[in-house]
């Protein structure tokens, strides 16, 4: 194995409440630890095995998580702002009441996953498999969903506001009683989604039709 690129699990998690920046994380190994009430700011975790890892009230700021083992871990009211998750794997991860605003996942694997009151918004998720998950209520205001694989998601009652949806699939998606304010309804297909009256409008007039009141 090259000089430096071995596993560091001498390296322990902070303790309860700590506050740490600018530390490098890379390649730890912290399978099943717990987190509470702990900031990272500019922090590393490249290559991290954080498997299992439960987090509570922690924060992750401007954090870089390239390549990061994250699968099973669990994460209740924490957040992960302007974090950086290239091709990490988050399989089976849970968000429950977290925030991750700002941060970008190119690469990452995101399916499948649980995902309950969480604000996604201003993320980016680019090309993202997002497929049959259950997204009901979340918050994905201005994210870029570009090229997003959204077919048979549960989007009911989501924040879509001003997303980007340009070339996303949304076959068998159900986007009743979601925000689409902004939504530019021409920039992807529409066969098999479901649509409220309000959102069938919207997009009657996005194809030129008067619509009367």
């Amino acid at each position: 194995m090259p000089p430096g690129r071995g596993p560091r699990p001498h390296v322990g998690p902070p303790e309860a409440g700590a506050e740490v920046e600018g530390a490098d994380y890379a390649r730890v190994d912290w399978w099943g630890a717990e987190l509470e009430g702990v900031t990272f700011t500019r922090c590393r975790f490249d290559d991290a095995g954080l498997e299992e890892l439960v987090t509570r009230r922690c924060v992750f700021d401007q954090c870089v998580l390239t390549g990061v083992r994250m699968a099973g871990s669990r994460h209740s009211g924490s957040a992960f702002l302007s974090c950086r998750f290239d091709r990490a794997r988050l399989f089976d991860a849970r968000w429950d009441g977290c925030k991750l605003t700002g941060s970008q996942f190119p690469g990452a694997e995101l399916r499948p996953m649980t995902s309950v009151e969480s604000d996604w918004s201003w993320t980016a998720l680019r090309g993202a498999d997002l497929s049959g998950l259950d997204l009901s209520g979340q918050r994905f205001r201005e994210a870029d969903l570009t090229g997003a694989d959204l077919r048979e998601c549960d989007l009911t009652g989501a924040d879509l506001d001003h997303a980007r949806l340009q070339g996303a699939q949304l076959r068998g998606a159900d986007l009743r009683g979601a925000s689409t304010d902004a939504v530019d309804w021409r920039a992807f297909g529409l066969t098999g989604v479901r649509l409220d009256l309000v959102q069938a409008v919207q997009v009657a007039r996005a194809q030129g039709a008067l619509v009367a009141d």
